[in-house]
């Protein structure tokens, strides 16, 4: 397996670099900082810990990212999609799991891309990432209907989808009506300011202006909605590096969820990054990005952060405001670091509602409606996958979602691949015009002699069409005295292919049946030797072409 031996986009970048680039990147900079804000403290809260952590989370991760990335303008930090699965390892492991599990994930990460292996998770089926981000928007959404609503429900909300919701009808009657006009108000801020602004985020209006208006009701009208203050004890320092305690036993109950926000991470950032490749016309480096994601959730716990990806709202902002290269991406976490330092103690005043209303938006834009109903007009196969990994990312578990759906990719590509390959049967002739390993010839046809069967095999022979060949060769009535296996359509075997052929040669040989292999490219033909094939078959009935094999049969007739 290769190593990879690229490095960062960052010092690609800066062979050019100039103040033009800078002052792009600047101005880029600053606004994805803004942006970034409100997302980050509602993701924190929503992932179970308090805002102060999503903001370092944006910061610490952030930097990394594109410090270390692959990708020109890629835009790092907490996400929707890491929601579900750190909330869930925080309720059975608390944070020093959560930690751990963000370690040893950045660890994965670092080793799919020192490996190579960034670009076989583009090879995930669409269906299956649209299942999964579809089922985690529903499930933030779900999250989030308490404190849209003010509801007043005694002890822990019920974490299963169809718990929870029983719970919401049980307690709907309970909704504050203070509490919901600001959540409302705020989704409709957030929905309509696009229409009026491009550069300022929906999400900051809201926050800005609810709560001013929480302030004014509390203060006049001794109306109170709940803020960040009311749950949160705001902490603007910035906390000592403290390194996880990596004992054996917690690690193994937390590979899983390890691998799940790995594979979350790398799924959602390559595909960041492949987006943002179409608009600016320039490739990223699928490998020296997984490492500077790993390297962001390595270091992100460390200084009190969650788990951090690509994040593609906030690298579509970056590109929309003219950001040029990876400094852009560094420039937003120094302007969220300033904010942490000197505005975090505002944060208190927020309104949770306002909060929800954020994610309600985030949730929509995640769910991704259009591309599933365009969905439901491809292959049924596709339409299943996809609403399989639907229902597991909803009902059940993230984590178990991502390991079927891993399975489910694995299984799919091998039915592509069977179907893609096809074994054929000749009895009669063959035409030498629609043949490529022909030896010059001045016949229009070559016969196939009586007592011979010429079997086709066109794609690769592996374990998907092993027994399909298998079948095909069972089925024919008769028995003849010599069968050709035609091998110049192959472009590999594996060692079920091996396995199937080998056993296929023995039992012919019993039955008296000559087994002679045609059109055998290098590879394969090597791959044969390794196993014994000379010796099994002996040399000469390996021929190179087909009218060398139909002269050999000849002699067995």
């Amino acid at each position: 397996m290769k190593i990879l031996k690229s490095r960062p986009e960052l010092l690609n970048t800066m062979r050019s670099y100039n103040k033009q680039k800078f002052m792009a990147d600047l101005m880029a900079g600053i606004i994805v900082g803004i942006v970034a804000l409100p997302l980050a403290i509602a993701f924190g809260i929503a992932s179970g810990v308090s805002p102060e952590k999503g903001i370092l989370t944006a910061i610490v991760a952030g930097f990394a990212i594109s410090f270390f990335g692959g990708s020109r303008v890629q835009i790092g930090g907490p996400t929707g999609a890491f929601i579900v699965i750190i909330y869930g390892i925080i309720q059975q492991y608390g944070l020093e799991g959560l930690a751990i599990a963000t370690v040893l994930a950045g660890a994965f990460l670092i080793l799919l891309g020192v490996f190579r292996l960034g670009t076989i998770i583009k090879y995930i089926p669409y269906p299956i990432v649209v299942g999964f981000t579809s089922g985690i928007a529903l499930t933030i959404f779900t999250t989030q209907i308490k404190d849209l609503f003010g509801l007043t429900i005694e002890g822990e909300v019920p974490a299963d989808f169809i718990s929870k919701w029983g719970v919401y009808g049980q307690n709907f009657a309970s909704l504050d009506i203070p509490t919901t006009i600001v959540g409302i108000l705020s989704v409709v801020i957030i929905a309509i300011t696009p229409k009026f602004s491009k550069k300022v985020p929906g999400s900051l209006i809201a926050i800005i202006v609810m709560t001013i208006a929480g302030i004014i009701m509390t203060n006049y009208f001794g109306i109170h909605v709940d803020t960040i203050g009311d749950r949160f004890k705001i902490d603007p320092s910035m906390p000592e590096a403290n390194v996880p305690d990596m004992n054996w036993e917690t690690i193994k109950g937390l590979i899983s969820p390890a691998i799940t926000i790995a594979v979350l991470g790398a799924i959602e950032s390559l595909l960041s990054a492949t987006v943002a490749d179409g608009i600016i016309g320039h490739h990223h480096d699928s490998n020296q990005e997984l490492i500077g994601q790993g390297i962001a959730n390595i270091v992100s716990p460390i200084f009190g952060g969650i788990p951090a990806t690509g994040a593609i709202a906030r690298t579509m902002t970056n590109i929309n405001n003219g950001g040029k290269t990876p400094v852009a991406g560094i420039i937003h976490a120094i302007v969220l670091l300033l904010i942490y330092f000197f505005l975090m103690p505002y944060a208190q005043y927020i309104p949770m509602s306002c909060l929800a209303g954020v994610l309600v938006i985030v949730s929509y834009n995640m769910s991704g409606w259009r591309t599933v109903r365009e969905l439901m007009h491809n292959p049924k196969s596709d339409v299943t996958v996809l609403w399989l990994t639907f229902i597991l990312t909803v009902i059940f578990d993230l984590t178990i979602a991502i390991e079927v759906g891993l399975v489910l990719a694995c299984l799919l590509c091998m039915r592509r691949m069977a179907e893609t390959t096809q074994v054929s049967v000749l009895t009669d002739e063959i035409d030498p015009n629609e043949e490529s390993d022909l030896e010059v010839t001045n016949v229009e046809h070559l016969i196939i002699p009586e007592g011979v069967e010429v079997y086709e095999i066109n794609g690769p022979y592996f374990f998907g069409i092993a027994s399909k060949f298998e079948d095909i060769m069972a089925g024919q009535n008769d028995r003849p005295k010599v069968r050709i296996i035609r091998m110049r359509k192959i472009p590999f075997i594996d060692s079920t292919g091996i396995h199937n052929l080998t056993n296929l040669i023995s039992m012919s040989h019993k039955e008296g049946i000559k087994i002679i292999l045609s059109g055998v490219n290098e590879y394969v033909k090597s791959v044969l030797e390794k196993n014994g094939f000379n010796e099994l078959l002996g040399k000469e009935n390996i021929c190179p072409n087909i009218n060398v094999a139909l002269e050999k049969a000849k002699t067995h007739i």
